[in-house]
């Protein structure tokens, strides 16, 4: 599923409006009604909330205050949005719950993805040629345990395929080369990834720089 800017405009201010009523009201806002048949179709998603700071040497950048979503089409799009944006805002365990003061200083984005797809390989060494950095987003599984990370994570780090694998495994517990023991599945996914520029400001869909 492609989706528009118009598209994705729509569904980044839904995330930013519906976090700015569920911390004023404390209730979950009801799904809007009209809106595109588009948005209406089962996707995985996830909504990142990032923070404006500035360093000791003045120079302002972004850093994650919530992220959260689904990996599996199993919601509507605008209804699996709804509920990714509050989730990311105040369920997050890494943070504290976001505060309405906060809500002038930080970003929404959006990132819709596809259906995570099985990488079969015959050696585990094979997964790094069978994934790309700014096209693919991955998703380990060890029985229970899953870690997700978007596509936007390993450009922004600036790691290769085997350092993507290797976060991956890290971010549930795992050995960083616990990827080559060939005990565990290795999904990938694409995904399309809209954000404002600036707080309330205009949408954009992110264009992810791919090497190779």
């Amino acid at each position: 599923m492609k989706l528009s800017l118009n598209h994705g405009t729509l569904l980044v201010k839904l995330a930013r409006d519906t976090v700015t009523s569920y911390l004023t009201t404390g209730a979950k806002p009801s799904i809007p009604q009209d809106i595109p048949i588009e948005l209406t179709e089962k996707s995985g998603v996830f909504v990142t909330i990032r923070k404006i700071i500035v360093d000791r040497s003045g120079i302002k950048r972004w850093t994650l205050r919530g992220c959260l979503g689904y990996v599996l089409p199993v919601l509507p799009l605008i209804e699996a949005t709804v509920n990714a944006a509050i989730a990311a805002a105040t369920k997050d365990p890494r943070f504290s719950p976001l505060t309405i003061q906060e809500l002038s200083q930080v970003i929404f984005e959006v990132t819709i993805i596809s259906k995570p797809e099985l990488i079969q390989v015959n050696d585990p060494r094979e997964y790094p040629s069978q994934i790309k950095v700014g096209l693919h987003g991955i998703m380990i599984e060890k029985g229970l345990v899953k870690s997700i990370l978007l596509p936007q994570i390993a450009v922004e780090y600036e790691w290769d395929e085997k350092a993507f694998l290797e976060q991956a495994c890290v971010k549930i517990g795992l050995p960083p080369d616990a990827w080559l023991l060939g005990d565990l599945n290795v999904y990938r996914f694409t995904a399309q990834i809209f954000a404002e520029v600036e707080p309330y400001g205009e949408v954009i869909e992110r264009q992810l720089y791919i090497g190779g």
